[in-house]
């Protein structure tokens, strides 16, 4: 525990009884909501367990949880269930003491789980110190089992919880002197019968009657006479809930029916049992109607005939049983009629108590299966109660009462003990006690149960008077009797301003928990339980075996008046005190965060009004009345001995003389702290606070001075191997070196020689001399040749080669001209063999015959029209014709040579020339009508087409001039496929042209330093190439 005390502001601390403002109820709560926002739903108060429910599966109930718990004290391992039922059973086995466990809380807190994890925990603690081979495997498994029967047949889905348990439990589990279970004993209390018959919207009934219907097989159901449909039945669908998200009833029914096995009931006792189950489904579907005598009489006869023959009694009994009311009057049976709301009390009064009779009898067979069979010489005990806590409606009927009187006295109980234990520890150690101021609630206690002037006696004496009591009769004598009690008010006795909080049929009680008001309606009926003898007499009658022990013919004989169900209570709760009062407890005290079932919500109004009817805050001021905190000296000498010089690291006096050195060195005043036999006894919670704070900066001190240490240790050790291997790797490699370098040495020796005798006779046919020579040199050629190999086709050049490799060397450049060529082949396709192949046409027209193409060959042919021709343009080409080629060119007309600028078209048929402003076709040289072309050798860009026209020899032949003189005319070549026409002269020749009409011109071509191309004074057209 002390472990956690540094982390106290952010989780709380694990024990109440160290919270500096012990008796501040917020301060209180405050802590629960710290511990439960982290996932720590358990806080102690001294040895109380306080639990609060998250609402949700947590991860440490496993079964490595349980072995954790198992053999610590309760302070060594954080708060849990397990802690409890762990220090319990150790306590038992080794003391031979009889122990209980008392768990309370109001319904939805966690009582029920809390209770299957302690008898988890208990089975566990068992196994662990015996084999299952001796025979407890059995009982462990009975033990395991009890809560699947006890659940569907107590417990029911209410508002405020989907598994309420609706009935008190106390189960005593009997261990040998191994700490072997070897029995049980269950003892069952205040069942909620009236739920039987009536449910609130959005509650259930018992789970079992949805587990019958949803998991027995139709076989069973056909038999019974019933369906699956809960809302069938008057008993099951007053809720309007037969569904609960939380709970699979098919599922429950199997484990229902698997439980049954392990406590060995037969097959024909589970089948009369569900039979019992039925027989109530369907009397809640009996229903009465006024002939018209009016006599009553159940509406479907048929019906209830059926019913009647289910349960084994004659056809028509049940139906004249629920409808008429025995009387014996002079020894004289008299039967009265009944009326309708007098008939459905019976059938409910029947109903209810055929069920609380059947639960009773469940739990005594059970018992039955779960008692020792055996002797043994020494056995012990451990209880655990598991019951209602204590109650505030809106509407508190007689139920609330017995539920609140009930938490009365274990809260009576409760103190007692614990100031017991806590006087008892003083006196053990030898510290004087010092007396503790507490509300003793023994008043209210005798208000309710004090013979002959309480309030259940009262009670009793006005369901018994003669005439005709009823709820308010019952509440006059209540003012005459208890009226002047400090704690009893009614409406009649109360001030003013009381009675506006109050009924006329109201009364309060001022318990220790608060002030409650119950209203008396009902009272009466409730304490006396009534069922006509008639009822009881058929059901005597019965042949279902269950139901003939449920009914037996000696309680028909009885002449004396049963108990009323206040006094049976009473007297069953303070058998339970004895019970418990001979026993060690220890508590767990179960706490509801939220109405909504939520997890991580915490509601402070709700929890601040359970910790006062769990008198939590009571509990915590006795517990610190006198010292917070406690420990055995060998627990705290470990823990704090590094705060003592006289101590630390180690002391070899007592643990006594070791905690006062320690007392002593950190300055503990007289009245701070006390020494015991056994244990130091320290006043303040702030004192541990303070000694905690300086542990935990000491351990940290430690903490380094440890690691220093440890660390230094650590790399000394890694630096004492590494040198070690550094070393052993050093020799090894020196070695290893050595040895390959004697090894190289001699095959290089070897190696020289071989290369010098191939050197003297390299230029000798191959033989063993020089064949490794002329491999050397063959190798090395190659490498040379991959290392300088040309990277294209246009590189001739070579690496040189030695003269017995000449052969070689050619044989290599050509096989690596053909493949470069083969590349770039395959490289060239599609479009760019298209440019090759132009590129080729123009070097087989141009090269050597005309200057400037060298300039040419690197840069690419255009490619398309540029948008140098348009569609109207288009429009003048021949139909299939496409467009190949475009460019702007200059035309000489044949009239003075004027220049025109001009656009010129390719295509697949002709060459066009169109003027660019108008759009109009100039000129149209057909590809078949193409007899030349003729172009100058020298720079210029003027060439000639020349063509005839059969039609009209008018037409010239068109002198055109283009900035891509060589590219237009390789272009027209390809088109028209007359490549071998061109006429390229040369020597300052000149080139005739037809001028149409039969006329022919002359163009001159001459150098200069001024390029023109214009008319000569001759009459002819001069071109001055640059």
């Amino acid at each position: 525990m002390e472990s956690s005390l540094a982390s106290r502001d952010k989780v709380g601390v694990q024990d109440a009884v160290l919270l500096e403002n012990y008796e501040s109820e917020n301060a209180f709560i405050s802590n629960l909501k710290k511990r439960y926002d982290g996932n720590l739903i358990y806080t102690y108060i001294g040895s109380v367990l306080v639990s609060v429910n998250p609402y949700q599966k947590m991860n440490f109930y496993d079964d490595a949880h349980i072995k954790q718990y198992q053999g610590c004290t309760l302070y060594e391992v954080p708060p849990h269930v397990f802690a409890i039922s762990d220090n319990v059973f150790r306590a038992m086995r080794d003391e031979s003491r009889d122990h209980c466990i008392l768990i309370s809380g109001e319904s939805g807190s966690g009582k029920t789980e809390a209770s299957k994890y302690i008898l988890r925990h208990l089975s566990a603690c068992s196994r662990a110190v015996t084999s299952d081979h001796e025979g407890t495997h059995h009982i462990n498994q009975q033990l395991i089992q009890l809560n699947p029967i006890l659940e569907a047949f107590g417990n029911a889905k209410t508002h405020r919880n989907d598994n309420s348990s609706r009935f008190g439990k106390y189960m005593d589990v009997r261990f040998d002197f191994r700490g072997s279970p070897i029995g049980g004993n269950i003892l069952n209390y205040l069942l909620e019968k009236s739920r039987v018959v009536h449910q609130a919207k959005g509650e259930r009934n018992f789970h079992i009657f949805y587990q019958l219907l949803e998991g027995a097989d139709e076989k069973l159901l056909e038999k019974l006479g019933i369906t699956r449909n809960s809302n069938d039945y008057f008993y099951t669908a007053q809720g309007n809930c037969s569904k609960v998200s939380s709970l699979d009833d098919r599922k429950e029914f199997k484990a229902v029916e698997s439980a049954l096995k392990v406590f060995e009931f037969s097959r024909s006792t589970i089948e009369n049992l569900f039979t019992v189950l039925g027989f109530i489904l369907r009397l809640g579907n009996v229903e009465f109607e006024e002939d018209d005598g009016g006599r009553v009489t159940v509406k479907d006869l048929a019906s209830a005939r059926q019913l009647s023959k289910i349960i084994g009694c004659g056809a028509d009994e049940l139906a004249e049983a629920v409808t008429h009311r025995s009387i014996v009057a002079n020894n004289e049976k008299v039967y009265s009629p009944l009326s309708v709301e007098q008939s459905i009390y019976a059938r409910d009064a029947l109903a209810k108590a055929v069920y609380g009779r059947l639960f009773d009898w469940l739990v005594s067979q059970l018992n039955s299966s779960l008692k020792n069979k055996g002797r043994t010489p020494r056995s012990t005990l451990i209880g655990l109660l598991d019951i209602y806590g204590f109650e505030i409606f809106e509407c508190n009927s007689f139920e609330q009462l017995c539920i609140n009187y009930c938490n009365e006295k274990l809260q009576q109980l409760f103190i007692q003990l614990t100031l017991k234990q806590e006087q008892e520890e003083y006196q053990n150690e030898g510290i004087q006690w010092e007396p503790v101021k507490f509300f003793n609630n023994k008043i209210i206690c005798d208000l309710i149960e004090e013979r002959h002037r309480g309030i259940i006696d009262i009670l009793d004496e006005e369901c018994l008077r003669p005439g005709d009591p009823d709820d308010k009769t019952f509440l006059n004598k209540l003012s005459k009797s208890v009226g002047k009690h400090e704690r009893f008010v009614t409406h009649e006795l109360a001030d003013a301003k009381t009675r506006k909080s109050m009924k006329y049929n109201e009364f309060r009680l001022q318990h220790y928990a608060g002030h409650v008001t119950y209203t008396a309606t009902g009272f009466l009926d409730k304490n006396n339980d009534l069922l006509y003898r008639n009822l009881k007499e058929l059901m005597s009658q019965s042949k279902n075996p269950i139901v003939k022990e449920l009914f037996t013919v000696e309680e028909l004989q009885r002449k004396k008046r049963p108990e009323t169900v206040g006094t049976q209570f009473r007297t069953s709760l303070n058998t339970l005190m004895q019970i418990l009062m001979s026993k060690e407890p220890s508590y767990v005290r179960c706490i509801k965060p939220n109405d909504t079932k939520s997890p991580k919500y915490f509601d402070h109004d709700l929890v601040q009004h359970q910790v006062q009817y769990l008198g939590l805050m009571e509990n915590l001021r006795v517990r610190r009345a006198g010292f917070a905190y406690r420990r055995l000296y060998k627990v705290f000498h470990q823990r704090y001995k590094s705060l003592a010089s006289e101590t630390w690291p180690t002391y070899h006096g007592s643990d006594r003389e070791a905690v006062e050195l320690i007392c002593k060195s950190l300055g503990y005043g007289k009245e701070e702290y006390r020494l015991g036999r056994s244990k130091i006894f320290i006043r303040k919670p702030q004192t541990l606070f303070r000694t905690e704070e300086l542990f935990q900066r000491r351990k940290h001190e430690l903490a380094t001075m440890v690691q220093a240490f440890y660390k230094g240790r650590i790399q000394r050790q890694k630096y004492e191997l590494m040198r070690a291997a550094v070393t052993k790797i050093s020799c090894n490699w020196k070695r290893v070196l050595a040895i390959r370098l004697k090894e190289k040495r001699q095959k290089g020796v070897v190696d020289i020689r071989r290369f010098i005798i191939g050197f003297i006779h390299r230029h000798e046919a191959r033989s063993k001399k020089n064949a490794n020579f002329l491999d050397f040199v063959r190798i090395k050629y190659l490498e040379k040749c991959v290392e300088n190999i040309p990277r294209n086709v246009l590189d001739k050049n070579w690496p040189r080669a030695p003269v017995a490799l000449e052969e070689a060397r050619e044989l290599l450049k050509e096989l690596n001209m053909r493949n470069m060529v083969m590349k770039y082949v395959k490289s060239c396709a599609g479009e760019k063999k298209a440019r090759m192949e132009e590129k080729l046409l123009a070097s087989s027209l141009f090269l050597h015959r005309k200057k400037g193409y060298e300039e040419t060959v690197s840069k690419p042919f255009k490619q398309g029209t540029d948008n140098i021709i348009n569609s109207k343009q288009m429009m003048s080409f021949l139909a299939g014709e496409r467009l190949v080629y475009a460019c702007r060119v200059t035309k000489y007309d044949r009239h003075g040579y004027k220049d025109r600028e001009r656009s010129l078209a390719v295509t697949n048929g002709g060459t066009y020339v169109f003027d660019p402003k108008s759009n109009k076709m100039k000129d149209h040289v057909p590809h078949a009508d193409l007899t030349g072309i003729s172009c100058s050798a020298e720079r210029d860009q003027l060439f000639v087409l020349h063509f005839t026209n059969p039609a009209d020899d008018s037409k010239a032949d068109v002198i055109l001039s283009s900035d891509y003189c060589i590219e237009t005319l390789t272009k027209i070549a390809a088109a028209s496929k007359k490549g071998d026409t061109l006429k390229i002269v040369s020597n300052n020749k000149s080139i005739s042209h037809s001028l149409g009409n039969g006329k022919v011109g002359m163009i001159e071509f001459t150098t200069g330093k001024a390029p023109s191309i214009k008319k000569a004074k001759n009459g002819n057209l001069l071109v001055i190439a640059p």
